[in-house]
Order: C-alpha cells, then structure tokens, then sequence
C-alpha cells in the first residue's frame, strides 16, 4: 500500500518519496550549522543495544559517551577508547550542561531508578530510550521525569547475546528504528532522534505508541515465547529429539537463547497486547490440533503461514523524507508508519536541514 500523499505533493504531507536511488549510502540530509544531525549523545546503559549505539554514534561523527552499571562493561569500553563512567550523575551533568540528547538504553524494571537520577541532574533534558515497549516507558517517564523532553524510540535490532563484548557499530544499518509520533510530541526532539537513528544506518518508522506495542506483541514478543515453548518441547523429547535437532528447530528457538531476565522483562512490560496475540496464536493451533485430530489434514494451517512468509519477504518498505514543517506532521507521519512505510532522511525549515 502506498501511503497517502507520496508522490503527489498538492497537499504537501510531511512527506515525500525519497528518490534516494543509487544515492541511498549518502545522508538524507546535511545540516547547515548545529541541527539534530551532530546533536551530542549519552547513552545510558552499555550492554548490546546501548554499547552499539555509542559505538554507532561515535562512527557517525558524533561527541558521544556513556555510563555503565556493570564496572567490567566500562572498563571494557574504556579499554576500547570510548568515553565511558560507572557513574549515571555525572554522565547526565555533562549531558545537561552540552544539551546532548540522552539516550536510556537498560532494561524497563531499571528504568524508575535511571529517570529519579535524570529529575535530579537533567530535568529538562532531550530524552528518548531503546526500550522494547513504549506505553509503559511514557507512563514511568510522566512519572518521574515530567520536565524531560521525552521522545520514545525503539530500534528492531539485536541478538541473542548481551552486554558490551557483544556490540557492534552496524547493528542498526537496515533496521527500521520506530520513534514514537503521538500528538503532542516536542518536534524538535523527534528531529534528534530520528537524526540519530539515521546516523547510525537505520531507518525511522513514526509510530503512536499504542500501536507500536500491538505491532511487537505479534512480530518481537510473541515469538520470544513460542521459541521457549518450542524449546521446551523440544528438550522433552530427550536425548534422540535433541540430537536429530537441526535447522528448522535451532531457528525456531534461535531467541530462546537470550537472557532469560531481560525477555521476561520485555514480554511481561507488554501483557496487555501480548495476551491478544497469544489469544490468536492459541486459536490458530487450536484449529490446527482441530484439524489433525479429526481429519488428519494441516494444509489450511501450513497454506496460511507460507503466504504469510511470502507477504513478508515480498514486502518493500515504501521510503519517504519527512518534512517537520508543515501543519500537523505528526498525524501525517502516524498514517505513513501505518501503512509500512520508512522515513529515511529529514527536511525541515528549523536547523537548516534540507535534502541533499
């Protein structure tokens, strides 16, 4: 589906094909003066997620450093030649000082204590989060931090292993990036962290949070279930099952071996929309036990998930730049992120930003 307003400008939508082409390895956009696209950044929290960001950050140009809970992540990333501290206070006084965009990249249940230090040393700060649920990461941040200028993000990337060893600069490129669009939303942080994310080779999809967390419970956390279950099934089955294990069953459960408290976390962050996909998941595999059990035939269930698949790998984001000055841009790029589409460069008025 194309989005409404690409390719026909009558209405000027807050965004436009791309036409990036053979062009789509250079910047969508270049700063004349300081904008979002060299903005500072701290990342708090430096495990796979956070460690990648500094390491993207600093790849793409930017004043970047970082605070890390555990003191062998730190001085891993010191040893590294980042700029890194165990201590959350002073990297958010340096951030409130440089007016950086801080960046909060730990797990939701370590969320309450990170923002009562960012109320305390950075109350006014540009604030956004990699946090894999965002209702409940506003309703916390509202909480604790009502002065901060919140712009909830979360990037789809990552891997089954943690903390700073196992980061990497380009763990974003390709990815699509959301950045929370909902009415209300300060633009010119939006800016910064769709800035951001475009610096480090992702693509943003503007999403209202609600919707964001309904979409995740399905495509993220969902699946992080069924490949426990799946696991579990599988190790039930004893010594044989396991050693005849192969491709379709290590891929199966291949996030099954993420660390078990950060899933949990993850998953139980968004009960409300994951029970309705497991209501759904449950119904299709009640109807596929149906099935079996009466007639012996699965093709309806089989026929369903290999269109599905195809639909998938048929699919092709549709990529527009977005124009941040125009009336109501948020609404307008709420309809481009339903309809699938990326936002991969940035024209507005304010900063200088224009497309290259």
């Amino acid at each position: 589906m194309t989005p409404p307003g690409l390719g026909d400008n009558r209405d000027k939508p807050a965004y436009r094909a791309s036409g990036r082409g053979e062009n789509r390895d250079k910047p969508a956009y270049r700063a004349s003066g300081e904008g979002p696209d060299d903005r500072a950044v701290c990342v708090i929290g430096l495990g796979l997620i956070g460690g990648s960001l500094l390491r993207a950050a600093v790849r793409a140009g930017r004043t970047a450093w970082g605070s890390a809970a555990s003191a062998a992540d730190a001085e891993a990333a010191s040893a590294d030649g980042f700029d890194v501290t165990t201590t959350v206070d002073d990297a958010l006084t340096r951030a409130a000082d440089a007016d950086a965009l801080v960046v909060l990249a730990v797990p939701l249940p370590a969320a309450d204590g990170v923002l009562r230090r960012v109320r305390r040393h950075a109350p006014t700060c540009r604030l956004t989060d990699v946090v894999s649920v965002k209702a409940p990461m506003a309703e916390v941040v509202a909480r604790l931090a009502p002065q901060a200028r919140y712009v909830g993000g979360h990037p789809m990337a990552g891997a089954s292993r943690s903390g700073w060893a196992a980061g990497r600069a380009d763990l974003f490129e390709g990815a699509a990036w959301v950045v929370a669009a909902d009415e209300g939303l300060d633009l010119e942080v939006w800016a910064d962290v769709a800035a951001l994310a475009l610096a480090t080779g992702a693509a943003v999809v503007p999403a209202a949070i609600d919707e964001h967390d309904a979409a995740v419970a399905r495509i993220s956390h969902l699946p992080h279930v069924m490949a426990a279950v799946l696991a579990a099934v599988g190790s039930a089955g004893g010594p044989l099952a396991l050693s005849l294990a192969a491709g379709s069953f290590r891929d199966g459960t291949r996030v099954a071996g993420s660390p078990a408290e950060l899933v949990t976390a993850m998953c139980e962050g968004n009960r409300g929309a994951l029970l309705g996909a497991v209501d759904d998941a449950l119904g299709r595999l009640g109807a596929a036990r149906g099935s079996l059990a009466s007639t012996g035939g699965l093709a309806a269930t089989i026929g369903a998930g290999h269109q599905a698949r195809l639909t998938l790998d048929e699919h092709t984001p549709p990529q527009a730049i977005a124009d941040l000055s125009v009336p109501d841009p948020l609404a307008k790029l709420r309809e481009l992120g339903r309809a699938g589409g990326r936002v991969v460069g940035l024209q507005t008025a304010h900063d200088g930003l224009r497309p290259s």
